[in-house]
């Protein structure tokens, strides 16, 4: 896929919030014209890839050094306009994580050699998000390391960093200027906890861009928490967001498409106001740090066909799993299609998109 890229500069400030007089500014902004071609735009989504970690040993390696990782999933991945994903962990060689005291066995900390970046640019990956919480298990160093390894392959990133500069990225796309916003629930990131800022910045960005895509990561983690509740998330002490919340705020504020990780499960989907939310995405490529069994094995790569005024049109879920120690694999018993069915057929009993037996989703 060839894609010309340009970082959208969104306003923001310390902790995630937006300075007033920028608001305003952006607010009062003359929008961009939009372009006449109607076009739809694929977008071919995973959540959580973490392709295998040096730390604290190099025992968490996959075999064939990661080369066969992500082979089985890139004519899928490949074929879409735009392939997005969340990296959990830096891209990284050495270094000290101050995360994790020496010799714990109950701290999760993640070290991807950087010459796996070259199997996500093999693979068909676009861009990838960095706000999650394990981008910054290596401080601002690993963060560093990723941003320059993704940029030297020419794969683009949001969400590294809580400014302008790092916040999101604008990707041109069928003479399209479709923007990805990234939130996670620290504070390195915009926050998800965050509302307000959240939609001055979404509001912001759609005045540049002809469709604008938000990627959280929120939500509790494991097989208890598949079922979106209608509170703010705590989670190993954290306030990981009110996603019923947030998720409609932003598309009210302006977003196209809102593409949730974290929970290292998946949750339902949802469509608001003709407007497509995958609330978790799941696992898809974890390696060797993981417990991968029951719905922490099931997982998707879901595609989504938006109309040139950003309304969900249709998708498909190409049902994965992983197996052993990680890496994703398509599934033959179709695991995920029944169990996202009756997720959000549970969860979002109104408001449900139509999910077929071969995986078709439509609104």
């Amino acid at each position: 896929m060839t894609v010309q890229i340009a970082i959208v500069l969104i306003a923001c400030q310390t902790r995630g919030n937006v300075p007033a007089a920028n608001a305003d500014n952006a607010a009062n902004a003359e929008p961009t014209p939009r372009v006449t071609n109607n076009e739809p735009i694929t977008i071919a989504a995973v959540g959580d890839i973490m392709l295998g970690s040096t730390f604290p040993n190099e025992t968490r390696l996959p075999p064939n050094d990661g080369a066969d990782e992500l082979k089985e999933v890139t004519p899928i991945l490949s074929a879409a306009d735009i392939a997005f994903g969340n990296l959990e962990g830096p891209l990284l060689e050495g270094g000290v994580s101050a995360k994790c005291p020496p010799n714990s066995t109950r701290c999760f900390a993640f070290r991807v050699p950087t010459r796996y970046g070259k199997y996500l640019k093999a693979a068909g990956f676009d861009i990838l998000n960095l706000a999650n919480n394990h981008a910054g298990d290596f401080g601002d160093n690993g963060r560093e390391s990723t941003r320059k390894a993704l940029d030297d392959l020419g794969l683009k990133h949001s969400g590294s960093d809580r400014s302008a500069q790092f916040a999101s990225v604008t990707l041109e796309v069928k003479g399209k200027k479709i923007t990805f916003i990234s939130f996670a629930h620290n504070n390195i990131s915009l926050n998800v906890n965050d509302i307000e800022t959240a939609k001055q910045v979404v509001a912001a960005a759609k005045k540049k861009a002809d469709l604008v895509v938000v990627s959280y990561h929120g939500g509790a983690e494991g097989t208890g928490a598949q079922h979106v509740p209608f509170n703010t998330e705590i989670f190993v002490g954290e306030a990981r967001g009110n996603l019923r919340v947030f998720t409609h705020a932003v598309i009210d504020a302006g977003a196209d498409l809102v593409l949730g990780h974290g929970p290292h499960v998946m949750r339902a989907m949802e469509i608001y106001k003709g407007h497509l939310i995958a609330y978790s995405l799941g696992n898809f490529s974890t390696y060797g740090w993981f417990q991968l069994a029951a719905e922490t094995a099931i997982s998707e790569i879901l595609e989504i066909k938006l109309g040139a005024d950003g309304k969900f049109i249709s998708g498909k879920i190409n049902p994965m799993k992983q197996k052993g120690l990680g890496g994703p694999q398509i599934d033959p018993s179709k695991a995920a299609i029944p169990l996202l069915r009756n997720l959000s057929n549970t969860d979002f009993p109104g408001t449900a998109p139509k999910i077929a037996d071969d995986g078709t989703v439509t609104p």
